[in-house]
């Protein structure tokens, strides 16, 4: 096992109290014992997990020894070290792995006592939110089911009424309800992606669909290169491209709307279903955002497939997402969805609808105040740490920030030790780039946007000392 594969699935090992070799023991222990770590896993060399973790040799040493004494380690000097009942070497079960992803181990294994600037979205449900809720509960009752695979004839259509008026005409056949985008994606990756099949993604991109993609059995193709190159490689028909054309996530950009309109035209002349990625695209800084969306492109292409949340837009727990469509295409992801779950909650279902009607003030709301949060992260930065270099972002949630030498993912290590998760950039990157860039959001209050720069800060200037003279940084993990 690779030293920074090891060092994702070990999360937030540090961020608790008392010796590091004890709690980094502790956390392998878990990983073994819950079968994460199956019986014959090679780990990493003493120095090679060092330096991922950001750590000392001794640090290491004194843990795995720990774990030799108790039964749950062989070493051997020549041979290394791997989880006891089962030869050096030998590979683990066959199956799915669990996600090492650090977006979702920071979800599933929330910091305790550590500021949380590994993931990104509202941090609290406006007033309009609960409102909604009051408002949906009164329209429970009568003959209904409840079960709607498809979505909520009533939320489908509030859906289709708001593409229609902004210059997207659109039917309620044309509009599947999800639990949140990701399941939108999930469903698509399982309707148009079969296992070794190429999905065409920029690089970097949003984590969470690199990691639907890989339990796809996907073939990345990433992009790094100007955004023409990404129209380009549409040339290779691959079985899916995706897409954040506005308010990218992590770097915030938006492209040109020649932009949009080549690589629209390409995937069009290919045949290539293109899924755009709107989650974020709302929330702009620099002006509006364009009155018609990418979908308005090519309103009845097949190819043009159109993934939007409100999660983002107005609240994380809120779990409302959607795909806009073609028929054909929604009525087998319907089908797919009826398997997975019979269909979203229907009192998740009707709340949307009520916020769906002031959606654009939501909206609106939102971008001012995130456009505030992001200069005041931008001004911390600056002030604190002069030496990280960025862009600024013109929307959405992120800042995509670069440091001056050293590897990100062993920074992310020494950053929780001093209180404040970071998400580096490795995880965004299925290239095997961005291995020097972290994801910061600026969605907390700027009370605690301060106290996180100020960690950062901190663990930067133990790291940088650290990092001076230091081998060149470990592979980021093959996503």
């Amino acid at each position: 096992m690779e030293p920074i594969e090891l060092a994702a699935r070990l999360g937030r090992w540090s961020a608790g109290r008392g010796p590091l070799y004890l709690l980094l023991a502790g956390r392998l222990r878990a990983l073994i014992d819950d079968g994460e770590l199956p019986p014959g896993t090679a780990l990493p060399t003493d120095r090679a997990l060092a330096a991922g973790l950001s750590a000392g040799r001794t640090t290491v040493v004194a843990a795995y020894d720990l774990l030799r004494q108790e039964g749950r380690l062989v070493r051997r000097q020549g041979s290394g070290t791997w989880v006891a009942g089962g030869p050096s070497g030998a590979p683990a079960p066959p199956g799915a792995e669990p996600t090492v992803n650090p977006v979702f181990l920071h979800l599933l294994d929330p910091p305790d006592h550590v500021a949380q600037f590994a993931c990104a979205g509202p941090t609290a449900a406006p007033p309009e939110v609960i409102a909604a809720y009051q408002a949906a509960l009164g329209l429970l009752g009568g003959p209904d089911l409840g079960y709607h695979p498809a979505g909520h004839p009533r939320l489908r259509a509030a859906l289709a009424a708001r593409y229609s008026a902004r210059g997207v005409p659109t039917t309620a056949a044309q509009i599947l309800i999800t639990t949140g985008g990701q399941q939108g994606l999930a469903l698509l990756a399982r309707a148009l992606v079969a296992p070794g099949a190429e999905v065409l993604v920029q690089a970097p991109t949003y984590p969470g669909a690199l990691e639907i993609f890989r339990e796809s059995a996907a073939a990345l193709l990433p992009v790094r290169a100007a955004i023409r190159a990404y129209g380009g490689a549409l040339a290779r028909r691959p079985a899916m491209a995706y897409l954040i054309a506005l308010c990218h996530n992590p770097t915030g950009r938006t492209l040109a709307p020649e932009e949009r309109a080549e690589i629209v035209a390409a995937a069009l002349k290919w045949q290539v279903p293109l899924v755009v990625d709107d989650v974020l695209a709302e929330l702009s800084f620099t002006g509006p955002a364009p009155s018609v969306p990418v979908a308005g492109l090519a309103p009845d292409a097949d190819e043009l497939i159109t993934v939007g949340s409100l999660s983002k837009l107005v609240w994380g727990g809120l779990r409302i997402g959607w795909v806009r469509a073609q028929p054909a295409l929604i009525g087998r992801l319907a089908r797919l969805k009826a398997v997975i779950d019979l269909g979203s909650g229907v009192l998740d279902q009707l709340a949307a609808v009520e916020l769906i009607g002031r959606l654009d003030t939501l909206i609106e709301d939102r971008a001012r105040l995130l456009a505030q949060r992001h200069d005041h992260l931008a001004a911390e930065l600056r002030e604190q740490l002069p030496e990280w270099q960025f862009e600024p972002a013109g929307g959405g949630q992120t800042l995509w920030v670069r440091l001056p030498y050293g590897d990100a993912a062993s920074y992310a290590q020494a950053a929780l030790r001093h209180g404040v998760a970071v998400l580096a950039g490795g995880s965004l990157d299925p290239s095997g780039g961005s291995n020097d860039y972290l994801r910061i959001p600026f969605v907390a209050e700027p009370s605690v946007l301060s106290a996180g720069v100020r960690a950062m800060a901190e663990a930067w200037r133990g790291f940088a000392g650290r990092a001076v003279g230091s081998p060149p940084p470990l592979p980021a993990i093959a996503v």
